[in-house]
């Protein structure tokens, strides 16, 4: 059941995923400028103050985290991150092959 639930969660973010790609490609169109969404402007659209905390709880923690890995995902494009995170849960939590030969019986 929580392998179904995670695989639920992959196919929506990669849902998201194809829907910022839409929407970066919609205002290529209008603006004829490529401009992506970055990640960390689209989570300060959402909720501030909660990146603002996560930076410094990881700063407290590792401080080399956030210059390294975490700030380099920040600037990426929304539609890479969400698609990579999508298909990373839904390749983790895929079914399991049937066994040939065995009866669970």
């Amino acid at each position: 059941m929580i392998r179904g639930f995670f695989r639920l969660v992959g196919l929506l973010l990669l849902a998201g995923g194809f829907i910022f790609m839409v929407y970066d490609g919609a205002r290529w169109v209008a603006d004829q400028s490529l401009q992506f969404t970055q990640f960390g402007q689209f989570w300060n659209d959402i909720h501030q103050s909660s990146q603002q905390a996560f930076r410094a709880w990881v700063e407290s923690k590792a401080p080399w985290l956030w210059t390294s890995v975490i700030r380099v995902v920040l600037e990426q494009p929304v539609f890479a991150v969400l698609g990579v995170a999508g298909i990373l849960l839904m390749l983790v939590f895929r079914p399991r092959k049937p066994l040939i030969g065995y009866s669970r019986g």
